[in-house]
């Protein structure tokens, strides 16, 4: 595959997606070099997902430890040690920084240390080192947003919170989304008190109402104080030390630390993509057609920085589908539809496909069924935590559009029944299964009484 240029292939942003369309190309045979400036496996590895869930699973643990007693355990919950928590986990995440390191020296990539620039249509500079390249590929993800109010530099975003040098007693969080909901839960676990400002009435926009519904009763239950309708607008400190927190709705919170969620932006400054002719859109989103192509022909965009869903394993599969497109001459399609997605909130949601607002406005009649219940678990932990599980299904040829839960391990759940949305099953065949008893996961296939027909506020 030789051409008159460097490389068949440059890289800018080793996450999850560059790092796989540089290994994947790298694979089939392409000449692939790749540049990060930061730790490899961007967000996702770093001040994402995997220190996420790590974090989750540390704050349920004294849920877990009160639940013993029900089941005969008497001894006392032992004593939490945030410092050993962080060591932990940046251990982890260094051993997966040189997981990724290996993967692309494995593929015969070649790593570039520094900050990449494009300074032409075929042309990367890294550090003050120009090479070229027959094609450019973007994937340098997102960022935290900030928002323009006075003080905003006594706040913390998500990037900032897996460094802490301890748990603040007292948080407050802007923001309605994942970020936001998930570290709610996460200080709620550890101790503190936690005030979550949301903008809108319910937590996380675009999920099912339902859903969101209920999620915010169960955090209640737990402690959690949502406000809506209002955000974060003035920070300052106080003499003792702390934060005066003021939302928009003129009340005051006195919190140890503030924390802005309130989404994330493309992270394009100083690629110079502009100054090549890539287009972008609000936000610095850059503009991609179907085959991830940008209005400059060599220079190509996924991932987060492309606004389309904001998901790692999109962006894996965006790779992928590109890879394939562009060193192994595959048609590429790349299908948006019915992608699961998970909340590690507390509870956990899973989703697969419609929102039943969505449903409503694609197909005439739709079947609704709805399932609410206490686990089994908790019949003798003494919890009132409740589980909720929602099907959507279309009632002219009884395909199931969506699938939403909200309770323990719900994204564990909810992965299975991506591939039936993905194959296309019906209810007769959820219906036709048998559940695994007793699990909370058989009540999807044991729900045979839709609610009443009629408009739902």
């Amino acid at each position: 595959m030789t051409t008159s240029h460097d490389y068949d292939l440059f890289v800018i942003g080793a996450g999850s997606g560059g790092v796989r369309a540089a290994r994947i190309s790298g694979s089939y045979g392409a000449r692939v070099a790749i540049a990060e400036g930061k730790a490899l496996g961007g967000t996702c590895v770093n001040a994402g997902c995997i220190p996420k869930k790590l974090l989750y699973y540390a704050s349920h643990f004294h849920e877990d430890f009160e639940d013993a007693a029900g089941y005969g355990w008497g001894a006392s919950a032992p004593d939490f040690d945030w410092p050993t928590l962080i060591r932990n986990k940046d251990k982890e995440i260094e051993r997966l920084n040189g997981i990724y390191g290996r993967l692309l020296s494995n593929a015969g990539v070649e790593l570039f240390r520094g900050h990449a620039k494009v300074v032409g249509p075929h042309e990367v500079e890294v550090d003050g080192r120009r090479v070229s390249a027959a094609r450019i590929l973007v994937a340098t993800g997102g960022k935290p947003r900030l928002p323009d109010i006075p003080g905003k530099a006594l706040g913390i975003t998500s990037d900032e919170a897996f460094h802490l040098p301890k748990v603040p007693k007292r948080v407050v969080i802007s923001g309605g989304g994942y970020i936001s909901v998930e570290f709610a839960g996460i200080f709620n676990g550890l101790g503190a008190e936690v005030t979550l400002a949301v903008r809108g009435l319910h937590l996380l926009n675009g999920f099912d109402d339902d859903i969101r519904t209920f999620l915010s009763e169960e955090m209640r239950k737990k402690g959690v104080d949502i406000r809506s309708n209002t955000q974060v607008s003035r920070l300052e400190r106080r003499e003792n030390g702390a934060l005066r927190v003021e939302l928009q709705d003129g009340s005051e919170i006195e919190a140890d630390t503030a924390m802005f969620a309130i989404g994330r932006v493309p992270n394009v400054e100083g690629l110079g993509l502009e100054d090549v002719g890539v287009k972008l859109g609000p936000q610095g989103t850059v503009i991609v057609d179907d085959g991830f192509q940008t209005s400059v022909k060599s220079i190509y965009a996924i991932g987060d920085v492309i606004g389309r869903m904001a998901l790692t394993p999109v962006a894996i599969a965006e790779a992928m589908a590109l890879s394939r497109a562009l060193f192994k001459n595959e048609p590429l399609k790349m299908d948006y539809s019915n992608i699961p997605t998970a909340v590690f909130s507390q509870p956990s949601i899973g989703t697969v496909g419609l929102t039943e607002a969505q449903a409503r406005e694609q197909c005439e009649k739709v079947d609704v069924y709805v399932s609410t219940f206490r686990p089994l678990r908790h019949t003798l932990s003494g919890r009132q935590e409740k589980t909720m599980m929602k099907i959507l299904v279309n009632k002219a040829n009884d395909k199931v559009l969506g699938v939403h839960m909200v309770g323990p391990d719900a994204g564990e759940i909810i992965q299975g029944f991506a591939v039936a949305l993905k194959c296309g099953a019906t209810k007769a065949q959820f219906d036709a299964t048998v559940g695994i008893h007793p699990t909370s996961a058989e009540e999807l296939v044991t729900m045979r009484e839709p609610l009443p027909d009629a408009p739902r506020s």
